[in-house]
């Protein structure tokens, strides 16, 4: 009932979250219940299930990401709600268990209607095409689904619950956030991107010897040798992590000797919120570099795309996008009392929207050189 209540409050971006949490959690239980399929139309000594499962785990981890970002907002974006649930005696934990709940309610949702698709399909209704992938003709246990489409809701919330600030579900109160990174926290993403890019170097070099293991990659990608797979992966994780790092100094450049009031709205904006947004913009990054670069190789080699592939980096770097935007929208929310100050005090509006602009573009500028390193990496590793 309380969350029948709580819906009836809901504005137009809490229903898009809800909505997009219920669908990508639909793709989700979808792979699942193919996989499931899959298994009981196989032979014996057929595919190993186990493989195609292990391909659930990145759509599965981008949705539970999605999630613990979307919970996260919650309290920043709806602070009314938590004064609300506060007054009425509901403690910090209340609040973290009824947002995952939230979360969980909005993914069972979606998983229910793909069961339900999957159900009727299997009643005669399907073509010879789909009759492998929902296991037509052999009795379907009833534990299974529902055991595989439990782990999409019970993730999701898990990962909500565990990402909802207890300082932010206080009325009024906003965590304490640093704005600089530690010297470890700089010394290994640049170890990292070292080391990977020495390894891929050493590993395409002309003449090296050939890899008498080499690395079958998925996607219809080919093969690659185990130093140039383990070096990208170390200089494009080393990137990634390097990604705060570089925002915040490329805040800090842009406030350097004696700046305008734009540049230094700007690069002070930047500086404090390279924190918070270099984890998603990195993993948005990421995964945009390995999607280009898997797309760039297919192009050049004809019948080697693959469709499931396809369809799971559409929800991965969907999820990804929606969990930017998701941050995105809660570092607005808490600037908006500096942005009311700055108003006050008589910035003009056209000020406010130039160092928006400024910041985006070096923001953009960033995860171009950190994006283009690490597609050009893969590109390399993949001739």
């Amino acid at each position: 009932m309380f969350y029948l209540r709580l819906a009836r409050g809901y504005r137009v971006p809490d229903l898009g979250r809800w909505l997009l949490t219920a669908l990508a959690s639909a793709v989700v239980a979808a792979f699942l219940l193919r996989s499931l399929g899959r298994a009981l139309s196989d032979q014996p000594g057929g595919a190993d299930p186990l493989v195609r499962l292990l391909w659930c785990l990145p759509p599965l981890a981008a949705v539970a990401w999605f999630a613990a970002v979307a919970a996260r907002a919650v309290p920043a974006r709806r602070p009314e709600r938590i004064a609300g649930l506060t007054a009425a005696g509901a403690g910090s934990a209340r609040i973290r268990t009824l947002i995952a709940g939230e979360i969980a309610l909005a993914c069972t949702l979606g998983s229910v209607l793909t069961l339900l698709a999957f159900l009727v399909l299997r009643n005669d209704i399907a073509g010879p095409s789909l009759a492998p992938d929902l296991g037509m003709g052999v009795p379907l246990p009833t534990v299974a689904p529902v055991a595989l489409l439990a782990l999409v809701p019970l993730t999701a919330g898990i990962a909500a619950a565990c990402a909802v600030p207890v300082a932010g579900t206080m009325p009024g109160g906003r965590p304490t956030t640093r704005t600089g990174f530690g010297p470890f926290r700089i010394a290994l993403p640049i170890g990292l991107a070292v080391v990977g890019l020495a390894l891929e170097l050493l590993a395409l070099r002309p003449g090296a010897a050939a890899d008498g293991r080499p690395v079958h990659l998925p996607a219809g990608l080919g093969s690659t040798s185990v130093a140039a797979f383990g070096g990208w992966a170390a200089s494009a994780l080393g990137l990634a992590l390097l990604t705060g790092p570089l925002l915040s100094w490329t805040g800090r450049v842009l406030a350097l000797g004696r700046p305008t009031p734009l540049r230094l709205l700007a690069g002070r904006g930047l500086t404090a919120q390279a924190r918070r947004l270099g984890t998603p913009l990195a993993v948005l990054t990421l995964v945009v570099a390995v999607v280009l670069t898997t797309i760039r190789y297919w192009i050049g080699t004809p019948d080697s795309a693959d469709v499931l592939p396809a369809v799971e980096a559409c929800l991965v770097l969907g999820c990804t996008a929606a969990a930017v935007a998701a941050r995105l929208a809660e570092v607005r929310t808490d600037r908006r009392d500096v942005t009311d100050a700055l108003l006050r005090l008589g910035a003009s509006p056209r000020l406010l929207v130039g160092a928006v602009a400024l910041r985006t573009l070096a923001v953009g500028t960033t995860l171009l050189v950190t994006g283009g390193a690490t597609a050009a990496l893969a590109a390399a590793g993949l001739r």
